[in-house]
């Protein structure tokens, strides 16, 4: 399970023939990047229309509507989680989560390379059985505006954070560590 690649155990005690559980991951894969890829671009272009004001309100407003988009389009829940979240209210991870962050800030710290850390298994939980996918987040020269240490947070984007965010806690970040991770949850039963 140290091995943060598609590992062997995705298979390991579930009924899914090794076809569909490729098929899922492929997909998970996709989604995934594309909803890092799409989010990248927008706030790229909101930077340079109106600044971090503008980058903060897609992380705010833009990024979880893309989620809610994908989650109707694949059948799964996709979101974007984080061990530090900056609104507790969204991108709490759970306990499977949790783990797979903590795992993935490892492997980072060991030199990995980040934007290919991913996790694939199907697991066992009280309300069933789930296929789950993660994809790590890699921190960009870009996040650290408004994630960065609290030196490198331009004051007037602080303000806006203390202000929208009170309970914050996703500053702190340097190149080199991981933010969060796209997740994407999806009942076996519905990805026969």
């Amino acid at each position: 399970m140290k091995n943060l690649r598609l590992v062997p155990i995705l298979l390991l005690g579930t009924l899914l023939p090794p076809a569909v559980a490729d098929d899922l991951t492929v997909a998970a894969r996709a989604t995934a990047s594309g909803l890092i890829q799409r989010l990248g671009a927008k706030l790229k272009e909101e930077m340079v229309a109106g600044g971090p004001d503008n980058a903060i309100a897609v992380c705010r407003d833009i990024a979880p509507g893309l989620a809610g988009e994908l989650s109707r389009k694949t059948g799964g829940r996709v979101s974007r989680i984080s061990l530090k979240t900056r609104n507790p209210l969204l991108g709490q991870p759970d306990a499977w989560e949790q783990q797979v962050l903590a795992e993935f800030d490892q492997q980072a710290a060991r030199g990995a390379k980040l934007e290919a850390l991913e996790r694939s298994e199907v697991v066992t939980e009280p309300q069933g059985r789930f296929f789950r996918y993660m994809k790590a987040i890699p921190v960009q020269p870009l996040c650290l505006t408004c994630h960065g240490t609290t030196d490198s947070i331009p004051d007037p984007v602080k303000a806006r954070l203390a202000a929208d965010y009170p309970h914050d806690r996703a500053t702190g970040y340097v190149l080199g560590q991981i933010r969060g991770a796209v997740t994407i949850k999806q009942s076996v039963e519905d990805a026969r």
